[in-house]
């Protein structure tokens, strides 16, 4: 262990290192915003190193820990650590803000320090989401991620961008206010404590265990997002400009799926085994229906929007197995989805930014004038599709491998996905980059550059060094994660 605040700084530096990106003001400034917003994001990244390399995987207690009394009339405390099944998704977050960072580098010319900043800020929230062990402090924490994505979404976005920033910050402010009633009547219920540590020991009665798990169901839900409350996403996803939908594919998606296992799971028992038949019906919904709707999309981003709640769906199916197999694979799959969709998005982007156009139909034979671009392309369309050596892969064959162990029909329908996530991806592959050149504006496209090209191989990179060689990432949740199998299976009736 090391002696620095190494989460405090990892929420902190991107939080006041964007306020000092957005001092630098207007766009007079904009290269001096750019290189301060790399240098930030850089040092966020840094500083979430050692929490990899000092982890103690024999362990499942909270690691990394501070506290400091916050409002301490209410027992309100500042209060961080991580465990094996959070501390990935701070790494894991500071490395997308790196990437975002270096996405939105030459293409973003309008307000670049507010966008910059935007992204900075929102990676530190980000990181205090995962590392809160204090109720109210989450709550912060999580409530105000919203807002700088809704400014990204709402300034830069597309021609329907105010329409999809507001259903998306209607819809998870929405559903985020039960989880704020739940949160205070287990503050009363636990003697005036908001630890939630404290929470996971508190012994409640069947009704009440109900009443919360569909509060906290209700606000994580619409995160992931479930079935039937995903309709805000792919609005979210067309209009965001590319660093938008990188970050809430591969990290916003995340915080609702989090929010099961550090409280629906631990915290409501009894009723999560009793909700877990429909929440496994809600999660092959996602995962069938949804593979077939994406199917049918002719703009790119949407496609792979639903293709990401279709994903999410299998994350969902793996933590309501109760199996550490399903469980473990879910959250492989978190982390790969992170860097495969965020991977996507760019590659989309990349295109975007060429010909103005996410439109399926708008191209055709791409691989002959972008031959380097097509050959990432394709690495990241099969993992998508689960191909094995890829990290696409690791995750959805260990939910399978546990939903086999659960049922075999459960296993069966979950199984589809790697049929139908195959047949959309490569079929959106197949008419953008192959057959004929479609028209003159595909035919003078400009192959990736320097700084493209190195994004691409650091997502490829990561993308194919967790598909060959997974247990680094596998290792360091284990205990973590029997510890929440044991505590889980223990009722509190």
């Amino acid at each position: 262990m090391t002696g620095l605040p190494l989460l405090s700084l990892a929420i902190w530096i991107p939080i006041l290192g964007g306020m000092l990106v957005l001092a630098t003001g207007s766009d007079r400034n904009a290269p001096l915003a750019r290189v301060l917003s790399l240098a930030v994001a850089i040092a966020g990244f840094a500083v979430t190193i050692p929490l990899f390399v000092l982890f103690d995987n024999t362990t499942s207690a909270m690691q990394f820990s501070e506290f400091a009394p916050w409002v301490p009339r209410f027992n309100i405390n500042y209060h961080l650590g991580v465990d094996g099944i959070s501390m990935l998704f701070v790494v894991l977050n500071a490395f997308i803000t790196v990437m975002v960072v270096a996405a939105g580098w030459q293409v973003i010319q309008d307000k670049v320090a507010q966008y910059m900043a935007a992204f900075l800020i929102m990676s530190g929230l980000m990181n205090g989401i995962f590392s809160a062990l204090d109720g109210v402090l989450f709550y912060v924490f999580f409530e105000a991620s919203l807002i700088p994505l809704y400014i990204i979404i709402g300034i830069w976005g597309g021609a329907n961008r105010v329409y999809a920033a507001i259903k998306f910050f209607l819809y998870t402010l929405a559903g985020s206010l039960l989880m704020l009633v739940a949160l205070l009547y287990l503050f009363m219920e636990s003697g005036g404590s908001f630890s939630i540590l404290e929470w996971h020991r508190l012994p409640l009665g069947m009704t009440p265990q109900t009443l919360v798990f569909w509060a906290f169901l209700l606000a994580f839900a619409v995160k992931v997002p479930m079935w039937p409350v995903h309709t805000w996403l792919p609005d979210a996803h067309v209009e965001a400009p590319t660093g938008g939908s990188i970050v809430l594919a591969a990290i916003g998606l995340k915080l609702g799926a989090y929010g099961f296992l550090r409280f629906s799971l631990p915290i409501v028992p009894d009723a999560a085994h009793a909700m877990a038949p429909l929440i496994i019906v809600l999660s092959l919904i996602a995962v069938v229906y949804i593979g077939f709707v994406a199917l049918v999309q002719t703009d790119m981003k949407k496609l792979v929007a639903y293709s990401s709640i279709a994903h999410m769906g299998f994350v969902t199916l793996g933590f309501f197995m109760f199996n550490s197999l399903g469980i473990e694979g879910a959250l492989v799959q978190m982390i790969s989805h992170g860097f495969v969709s965020g991977a996507m998005f760019f590659c989309i982007g990349v295109l975007y930014d060429r010909m103005h156009s996410r439109n399926i139909s708008d191209y055709g034979g791409v691989v002959r004038t972008m031959p380097k671009f097509a050959a990432f392309f394709m690495l990241f369309a099969m993992a998508n599709a689960g191909l094995p050596g890829t990290s696409g892969f690791v995750g959805e064959f260990m939910v399978v491998l546990g939903a086999v162990q659960f049922n075999f029909w459960v296993a069966f329908l979950a199984a589809t996905t790697l049929i139908l996530g195959a047949a959309y991806t490569l079929w959106m592959y197949k008419r953008v980059v192959f057959g004929k050149v479609a028209n003159d504006h595909v035919a003078q496209l400009d192959d990736v550059n320097r700084r493209e090209f190195a994004i691409l191989a650091v997502f490829a990179l990561c993308v194919l060094a967790m598909g060959v060689y997974p247990f680094p990432f596998t290792e360091v949740m284990h205990a973590s994660v029997d510890e929440l199998l044991r505590h889980v299976a223990v009722s509190k009736l």
